[in-house]
């Protein structure tokens, strides 16, 4: 039997959008490993209940400046920690296998021998659409999702869009969407009780949270 570690995805932010099989698995394990960007730890936030006395080690992701071999020294460090026989958890917000560092981590652990299986989570996007009551995809839309910016081109053959990372582009996200005719809401700490949803173009505009979001839908034509 080979050392096992599983990528759980903790949801936006909610405990209570924990996955039954995410608690399974992290109260089945020896040992959690949570990325510690800046300082922050929403996905470990978000599973504290369940934490307990289990050891926690706190892996080291610089935002926006992560390279190869910071993917390489955090699989070797999870591969150390993780007893012989055992099994280790991964936390990470929303789901493992969207714009997640998981991702790029999985590649180097699987390299030195470790077993990999992903938990998903509940995504930002859809716990935001159920906030704002905006359909994603009706039948026969097609739902764009990106981040940080827009191509407009492939925006056009589309009937909605979510787009995460919205603070260095905002104003530029809401001129094309306005451009190409859809309506809009912005969600920041979604499923937290700071929770806030914005229509107003200028009071988007005017708030800063890196935890937000914007989702569109085409307008219909009358």
């Amino acid at each position: 039997m080979m050392k096992k570690l599983y990528g759980v995805g903790t949801g936006p932010g909610d405990v209570e959008h924990l996955t039954l099989k995410a608690v399974r698995v992290i109260n089945e394990a020896d040992v959690i490993f949570a990325p510690n960007n800046k300082g922050k730890k929403m996905a470990l936030d978000t599973v504290k209940p369940f934490i307990l006395d289990k050891k926690v080690v706190f892996v080291d992701f610089p935002m926006g400046q992560v390279k190869g071999k910071d993917y390489s020294s955090a699989a070797k460090t999870i591969e150390e920690e993780i007893l012989e026989n055992g099994c280790g958890v991964f936390l990470t917000i929303g789901d493992p296998m969207v714009y997640s560092t998981f991702i790029y981590l999985m590649e180097e652990i699987e390299k030195i021998g470790v077993e990999v299986e992903i938990v998903p989570g509940i995504t930002s996007f859809t716990a935001g659409a159920a906030v704002c009551k905006t359909a994603l995809t009706e039948k026969g839309d097609r739902f764009l999702l990106c981040d940080e910016m827009v191509d407009e081109d492939i925006l056009k053959c589309c009937d909605s869009i979510c787009v995460l990372k919205t603070s260095k582009n905002k104003e530029d996200i809401l001129n094309i969407l306005e451009k190409n005719k859809f309506s809009y809401s912005y969600i920041k700490r979604c499923t937290l009780p700071e929770e806030l949803v914005l229509v107003d173009r200028e009071e988007i505009l005017a708030d800063k949270d890196y935890m937000s979001f914007i989702i569109g839908r085409r307008l219909k034509n009358d």
